[in-house]
């Protein structure tokens, strides 16, 4: 791998993702839901394991303070930051069970789950939509490669059209720094 050839391969996913007038569609539609759900007062929860985790917990943070402009504060949180809850849940539960308990707890009829894997077959990622779909909340997934599992569980699938995960994980902060400044342009619109 040359650094011009692992960006080569990285500016190809974005020119397909910027091709893809469906997948625009999609990520206007996944912001109009957690739109809706922010301002009924529900928040957007996020959860992926690994790098996925870190995006959790990355958009999160930009919802909760700010992303490109002072505004006030959104509802979000990531399912991926409280040790004491996360290592309880898996100890008591098992590890496939630690964002479904949570979503069970704090989410309500009209949030959103946005879930994030670049495989879409996570079992303990699969376990918080099922849980998300039983409690009528939304789901936004951001996947790649085939969707896998998550494809069938998501009302809003936001698929990278790449295989490898580095790749996909890029396109997810990508997307998901768009769906944060749709969702902050809509629920607080700059004066």
């Amino acid at each position: 791998m040359t650094i011009a050839r692992y960006l080569d391969a990285s500016l190809a996913v974005l020119s397909r993702m910027r091709a893809d007038l469906a997948l625009t569609d999609l990520v206007d539609a996944a912001a109009a839901r957690c739109v809706s759900a922010i301002g009924a007062g529900g928040k957007v929860m996020f959860c992926g394991n690994g790098g996925s985790a870190g995006d959790a917990q990355h958009l999160a943070g930009e919802l909760v303070s700010r992303f490109r402009y002072d505004r006030p504060g959104m509802a979000a949180i990531a399912l991926t930051v409280d040790t004491s809850v996360l290592t309880a849940i898996g100890n008591d539960y098992g590890y496939e069970q630690v964002f479904s308990r949570q979503v069970q707890a704090l989410g309500r009829a009209g949030d959103v789950l946005v879930a994030i894997s670049t495989s879409g077959r996570s079992a303990n990622v699969l376990g918080a939509m099922v849980a998300a779909r039983a409690a009528g909340i939304g789901i936004i997934g951001l996947t790649g490669g085939d969707g896998g599992a998550m494809a069938a569980l998501c009302d809003i699938e936001l698929r990278i059209p790449a295989d490898e995960t580095p790749l996909i994980q890029q396109g997810h902060i990508v997307l998901g720094h768009v769906l944060c400044g749709l969702i902050e342009e809509r629920v607080h619109p700059r004066p």
